[in-house]
């Protein structure tokens, strides 16, 4: 048995989510934030057996594409504010990022 967490865009999540049980899986959802762009994202909790891993991360690739999104800069809060960048930015946002750890044990309750 394998537990697929995988990390999302807040703005994934629900497609993912849909996506997930529509295909018969079950899943939980953990709200979390990102470190660099500190939005919102989605940790999700998903534990299948060993041959369903290719189909979860399937639709994990097909729900949680990676974008181009205009950003502003957080300001600095200690370097010298005059070499501060003032207009936004390109980023590259969504996707992924999946582990698949090997779990010993798994009892619904």
């Amino acid at each position: 048995m394998k537990l697929v967490l995988a990390i999302v865009q807040e703005k994934d999540s629900g497609r993912l989510i849909d996506a997930l049980t529509e295909a018969g899986f079950q899943a939980t959802m953990l709200a979390s934030t990102g470190g660099f762009l500190r939005s919102g994202n989605a940790t999700v909790l998903i534990g299948v057996e060993d041959p369903e891993v290719d189909r979860v991360l399937e639709i994990v690739r097909r729900t949680c594409q990676t974008r181009e999104q205009l950003m502003s800069p957080i300001p600095p809060v200690v370097e010298p504010v005059d070499s501060y960048v003032t207009y936004p930015v390109k980023v590259q946002v969504g996707g992924a990022i999946v582990f698949v750890l090997q779990v010993d044990r798994m009892e619904r309750v």
